[in-house]
């Protein structure tokens, strides 16, 4: 299947950011959001924020089913760069990176 033939299969496909308010994880959140629909503007539906107020310490993002990342199984907040790769390589593993794919 061609890059363009994904991209427009997975046209559906959203991100879920769930976080704790109680945390103060909304704008850590919102920053995540942000630089997801920057970097995937044309191959993603939507990024969606939701506020888990009954589990307490929860950040994780979905998509789909997909769990992307948890901050307790991996011990902590994800970088953009780590996250857009993960993202990346379920959604569109051809697409270039840029900066972000590059090692130093």
């Amino acid at each position: 299947m061609k890059s363009s033939e994904l991209v427009e299969e997975n046209k559906h496909a959203t991100i879920r950011i769930q976080y704790c308010p109680a945390c103060g994880w909304m704008l850590r959140a919102s920053w995540m959001a942000q630089e997801i629909l920057s970097t995937f503007t044309n191959e993603l539906k939507s990024v969606t924020l939701e506020p888990a107020k009954d589990y307490p310490g929860l950040f994780q993002v979905w998509m789909e089913e997909n769990l992307i990342w948890c901050r307790k199984k991996e011990q902590g907040f994800p970088q953009p760069k780590e996250l857009k790769r993960r993202i990346r390589d379920l959604l569109c593993p051809e697409k270039d990176l840029g900066h972000s794919d590059r090692k130093h």
